[in-house]
């Protein structure tokens, strides 16, 4: 004899099983489930098979319920129990309590404008919530999608597809020069700017951007140095008579903390939106809506650099 298997008894059976026991009518179970009477038939063949059991037999007074009905009820209304408190339910994320590293995909600049601030929050409220910055790069879609990362800050238009996303803020150019250049002492020329040698940092989608529109406008940079990230500029800079076209927040941050003098850009350049990326399968955890709306706090109400 076939042994039953109710291993996979799916939830549309609880229901019935439940709401049979309860009314003791086919066609009143059907009403309340709104199905059709065959289909509640059907529905009750499946559970009698998987169960081994006839659980209701019909009598003068309706369907009554058999002996195994009466030891199963209990648990399966615990059953139903457990599933509505599991979809009603919003787990809890308690920064002052929680244990957990977030992983942020980053640009080395966002690493000296961003994180500082964000991690002096993150340590005032969540003391045991840790931060790991992850490089950007042509993994960072995989990154998201594994859950191998939790946010992406930048600007990633790869990534405005599939993606839930937020824009914290435009971000502008200027030009960084050391004090004391002997051509530009607070002014900027087209001319001059396009007669320079530069040195260009980090070649990601923002300058990518920049040199589109710089070749739209017919300027033809002369490039002596090419760097992969911003860690090596400001001495580069400092030692040389080179300058460097970058976005203004991190440009404005290595002004201020090496005396780089930062002039603004003389070519119109397009902003471009600086957002946080994050994947579905992060879009309802707890946790990463608090992170997310502790950078929209951060950067998207600052004045002057961040807009």
């Amino acid at each position: 004899m076939k042994q039953p298997d109710a291993s996979l008894i799916d939830l549309k059976l609880l229901r019935l099983f439940d709401t049979l026991y309860e009314c003791r009518s086919v066609s009143r179970c059907a009403q309340q489930l709104e199905q059709s009477q065959p289909t509640i038939s059907i529905w009750l063949a499946r559970l009698r098979e998987q169960l081994g059991d006839a659980l209701f037999v019909r009598t003068h007074t309706g369907m009554q319920p058999t002996p195994r009905a009466d030891e199963l009820i209990g648990t399966c209304r615990d059953a139903l129990a457990l599933i509505r408190q599991m979809a009603t339910t919003e787990a809890a994320f308690d920064p002052s309590r929680a244990v957990r590293t977030f992983r942020i995909c980053m640009t080395d600049a966002s690493h000296a404008t961003l994180l500082p601030a964000l991690f002096a929050q993150v340590s005032a409220a969540a003391p045991h919530v840790n931060l790991e910055a992850i490089r950007i790069d042509h993994l960072t879609f995989d990154k998201l999608q594994s859950g191998e990362a939790d946010l992406a800050l930048g600007y990633l238009p790869e990534l405005e597809s599939g993606f839930y996303q937020q824009t914290l803020y435009q971000q502008n150019w200027l030009c960084l020069v050391r004090q004391g250049h002997p051509q530009w002492q607070g002014a900027l020329s087209a001319e001059q700017y396009a007669q320079a040698q530069h040195v260009v940092t980090a070649p990601g989608q923002g300058h990518q951007r920049l040199e589109h529109a710089l070749r739209e406008q017919g300027i033809e940079r002369t490039v002596r140095v090419r760097l992969p990230g911003f860690l090596g500029l400001p001495a580069l800079l400092l030692a040389s008579d080179l300058i460097a076209t970058v976005p203004e927040l991190i440009g404005r941050t290595l002004a201020r903390s090496v005396g780089l003098q930062a002039l603004p850009c003389p070519i119109d350049l397009p902003r471009f939106p600086v957002k946080q990326h994050w994947h579905t399968r992060y879009h309802q955890d707890a946790g990463n809506r608090w992170l997310r709306n502790l950078c929209a706090q951060l950067f998207q109400h600052q004045g002057g650099i961040i807009e």
